[in-house]
């Protein structure tokens, strides 16, 4: 499988040799689901907690005298039903994490790099590189090749002065490969890959 490189000029750099067995995958939907449903939970910070009826600061005792009052007859202060009391079963520090075997996320990955070659949402340039880290500069290099949402996947190391071009600009992502994962795939309309890239991407998931 071949596919066009091109450089941030938008100008043709050749061709590269792409591996079907990573790139050229058939949609799975069920499969890109449960990977993002995966990251997601893990991602989550499962700190949330609430005072329950022991933990709340007061005196235990009761608000006031059992009878000849007029009011409900009270325990505790510190009972759920009263206004500054404990929460009953209430949220607990936890974590959300799921299980999900090392083979549906490698296939995970697969699926949304071949759904975006397959949907011709998927660029690759010859690297991603800028003499200075000026914003105006990569917006210039985008707007040749069209792009609004994108995310780019560099090699190993990203570019300093890419990388800070690349902050202040709205929808757009930059990752080294180790960093590539399903969900941000996803939640840009383009992705961009260097050359370093494809080729970390399929020693990866060979």
């Amino acid at each position: 499988m071949k596919a066009k490189v091109v450089t941030l000029d938008n100008k043709n750099a050749g061709e590269i040799a792409l591996n079907e067995e990573i790139f050229g995958l058939p949609m799975r939907k069920d499969i890109l689901h449960r990977v993002v449903n995966w990251q997601l939970a893990k991602r989550q910070s499962g700190n949330h907690c609430a005072k329950t009826r022991p933990e709340v600061r007061g005196g235990k005792k009761k608000p006031h005298k059992q009878k000849g009052t007029g009011q409900a007859r009270q325990g505790s202060s510190v009972a759920p039903h009263m206004v500054g009391g404990g929460v009953a079963m209430g949220p607990r520090p936890r974590s959300h994490a799921q299980d999900l075997p090392k083979k549906i996320r490698k296939l995970g990955l697969k699926t949304a790099l071949s759904a975006k070659l397959a949907a011709g949402k998927l660029f690759i340039i010859k690297d991603a590189k800028l003499t200075e880290s000026k914003t105006s500069l990569l917006v210039k290099s985008l707007k040749l090749m069209g792009l609004k949402s994108v995310l780019i996947i560099d090699g190993e190391q990203v570019d300093v002065n890419f990388k800070n071009a690349a902050s202040n600009i709205i929808n757009v992502d930059v990752l080294p490969t180790i960093g590539a994962n399903v969900y941000d795939i996803l939640r840009r309309e383009n992705l961009i890959l260097t050359e370093e890239a494809v080729k970390k991407l399929e020693e990866r998931l060979a």
